[in-house]
């Protein structure tokens, strides 16, 4: 079967089809959420949406609590499991095509979600309809498990599974070709200022980053006073570190702002994280607890992304350096906090690691607390589920690289043998959680064959 030809036969399908999901904005929405809509409309109507499109292509679909759903074909006692996910993060600014549009431009739909992650989810969904339409005879059922709280926590496919079946196999296609075996631990620590701020604070508040997940591009400081010399001071810091920023005064209050560059949690290096920016500047201004706020910014993010000063650092072959990315900082009257979120390798001594960092923070002006921790998941290169993927891969690309680990998180940490299969294919570049996030349209159609080609090995007779 030739699943190329058969993926570039139906491109219009496919990019209209994804096109009309990135059209739906499908962020979190905490405050319009209820029992009827768990994580807000835009996720759900999401989750509708393919649900729709299932029943249209006459396969089996099942909505669980609103949260999550899955599309099935196929017969047979065991199950192939495809997790893809529908909702997506907060848009941010700096856009140069509409985010919920799907614009075509120069081989590229853009769009939020484009490439994380509903383009691999449409791409997969393709790859279903492909199979399905050539009548090749499934000796497992094919299930697309559909979630709409990736981004936020996974609360969606946690709900899933204590109702519905785990697959005997599956992969997400949710990451990087040639294939993720390996995905390191996901931890949210929360660092909490000891000192409640005074009533006579020289900073009034600090907000920075909306998800931590994200790198966060734009910080924002409100002072009660400043210096002759701190507007001076402020340019020369923009000039000395290529940044943008504004420091204006309103009703009284002196407000700092920094320009950053999101990026993924997982990669903090390729951001420029906007907070870390703000306070470096703010330590030479400050006192009292705010200084102690900023200061601790600096001396534990500020340095390196590998938690160093906190000795939470660690690197082992298979999964390279733990990072940490504080994505979410805010200090009002009430305290201040620093949500982040840890990617921690393989072979991380968890605990251990806690202890030491706590041990650290005896001395500090913070304390930690662990709000959650997702262990590292991995599978074998020598698996047969591994070996069968990479084939498939390496007959549509003739591409030899080797499998790799990660620093993000997809639905394959959840399943009981699951990788994470595609779709960013190697030198492309990684603008998931980023402005002007798009797919290529070629790679687009490529994946749907290669996942086409992958039910019809893993489900076929």
């Amino acid at each position: 079967m030739n699943w190329l030809q058969i993926a570039r036969e139906r491109q219009e399908e496919l990019l209209a089809e994804l096109q009309q999901l990135i059209s739906i904005e499908s962020v979190l929405d905490e405050e319009a959420a209820s029992k009827e809509m768990p994580f807000g409309k835009g996720p759900l109507d999401a989750l509708d949406f393919m649900l729709k499109r299932g029943e249209a292509a006459g396969m089996t679909v099942k909505n669980v609590d609103q949260m999550a759903g899955h599309i099935e074909m196929g017969q047979g006692q065991e199950l192939l499991g495809i997790l893809c996910h529908v909702d997506v993060v907060p848009v941010g600014d700096g856009w140069t095509y509409p985010p919920f549009e799907g614009r075509v431009v120069d081989g590229k739909l853009y769009g939020r979600g484009a490439i994380d992650d509903k383009g691999p989810t449409m791409a997969a969904w393709l790859a279903m309809k492909m199979v399905k339409d050539s009548g090749i005879t499934l000796s497992k059922r094919v299930r697309m498990i559909i979630g709409t709280d990736e981004e936020s926590g996974f609360r969606c496919v946690k709900r899933y599974f204590e109702k519905e079946e785990m697959p005997t196999i599956g992969f997400a296609p949710d990451a990087d070709f040639p294939l993720i075996n390996a995905e390191k631990g996901i931890a949210h620590l929360v660092f909490s200022l000891k000192n409640k701020p005074t009533s006579n604070e020289q900073l009034l508040s600090f907000i920075a980053g909306k998800r931590i997940n994200m790198v966060p591009d734009f910080a924002e400081a409100k002072v009660a006073t400043i210096s002759q010399q701190t507007a001076a001071n402020f340019q020369k810091f923009l000039q000395e570190n290529g940044a943008e920023g504004s420091l204006t005064n309103e009703h009284n209050e002196y407000i700092i702002t920094v320009k950053g560059k999101s990026a993924h949690a997982m990669e903090p290096e390729k951001g420029v994280n906007a907070a870390v920016l703000l306070a470096k500047f703010l330590t030479t201004e400050l006192a009292g607890n705010g200084l102690a706020f900023a200061q601790f910014i600096v001396d534990v993010f500020g340095k390196d992304h590998y938690g160093t000063a906190l000795q939470l650092n660690y690197y082992d072959e298979m999964s390279g350096e733990t990072t940490l990315n504080p994505g979410m900082l805010k200090f009002d009257a009430n305290g201040g906090t620093i949500e982040v979120s840890m990617r921690y390798a393989v072979t991380y001594s968890f605990e251990e690691k806690m202890t030491a960092a706590q041990q650290v923070l005896e001395k500090a002006d913070f304390t930690m607390d662990i709000v959650s921790n997702s262990k590292p998941h991995y599978v074998s290169e020598t698996d047969e589920l591994v070996q069968t993927l990479v084939a498939v891969y390496q007959k549509y690309t003739n591409d030899f690289s080797q499998v790799l680990s990660t620093g993000g998180g997809t639905y394959a940490r959840v399943l009981k043998k699951g990788v994470a299969f595609g779709m960013l294919f190697p030198g492309e570049a990684d603008v998931a959680h980023q402005k002007d996030e798009f797919v290529e349209i070629e790679n687009l159609v490529t994946a749907a064959a290669i996942y086409a080609e992958a039910i019809a090995k893993l489900a076929g007779e």
